[in-house]
C-alpha cells in the first residue's frame, strides 16, 4: 500500500510539473483577445526563453507557432505537415541561420491566431526539422501591425487610413 501511495504521488508530481514546463514554455494557449479600438488585437506574452510562442491553427487544424521575424516565410516541420497533409511544392534553397536548407514550397489557405485570419500564406516545409512548432514567418506577419511593449507583442489588422 506504501508503494501504491509513492507512486500515485510521483505520478500527480509529474503530470503537474509537466502542465507547469508546458504552460513556460507556451503561456498563450488561451489567447487574449484586446477590442478596445475597432479592430481585433492578440496579446503574446514571451515564455521563459524569450520568444513568443502561440497556439493556433492552419487550414482548421490545430497548430503550435513560434513567431520569427527573422525567417521570410513560414517554416513548418515535416511532421506537422504530414499531419495536416500540405502539399510539397517545387524545391527552394533557404538560407538560415544553420546554413542554406532544401525546403518545398506549399500555400496554405489560412493561418488563424485568436481572431487573426489570414490566407493564403506562402511557406515551406522544412525536412530538417523535427520539432512540432511552426516558425511563423514574414510571409504571414508582414499583414499584420505588431508592437512590442516590455514581455507583450501585440499583433493587429494594419489600420486603414480614412481620405
Amino acid at each position: 500500500m506504501v508503494i501504491a501511495a509513492w507512486v500515485l504521488l510521483l505520478v500527480l508530481l509529474t503530470l503537474f510539473f509537466n502542465d507547469r514546463l508546458d504552460k513556460q514554455n507556451n503561456p498563450n494557449r488561451h489567447l487574449a483577445t484586446v477590442t478596445a479600438t475597432e479592430t481585433a488585437e492578440v496579446q503574446l506574452q514571451r515564455n521563459r526563453y524569450g520568444h513568443y510562442v502561440a497556439t493556433g491553427s492552419i487550414n482548421g487544424q490545430a497548430a503550435e507557432f513560434m513567431l520569427d521575424t527573422g525567417a521570410t516565410d513560414v517554416s513548418i516541420p515535416v511532421p506537422v505537415a504530414e499531419k495536416l497533409g500540405l502539399q510539397r511544392g517545387r524545391k527552394m534553397v533557404y538560407q538560415t541561420a544553420n546554413g542554406f536548407v532544401t525546403a518545398w514550397q506549399t500555400t496554405l489557405d489560412e493561418i488563424q491566431i485568436g481572431p487573426l485570419r489570414l490566407g493564403p500564406i506562402r511557406a515551406s516545409i522544412n525536412p530538417g526539422d523535427r520539432s512540432d512548432t511552426v516558425l511563423l514567418g514574414m510571409s504571414f506577419l508582414k499583414h499584420l501591425d505588431f508592437s512590442q511593449q516590455g514581455n507583450t507583442l501585440t499583433l493587429a489588422y494594419p489600420k486603414r487610413e480614412i481620405d
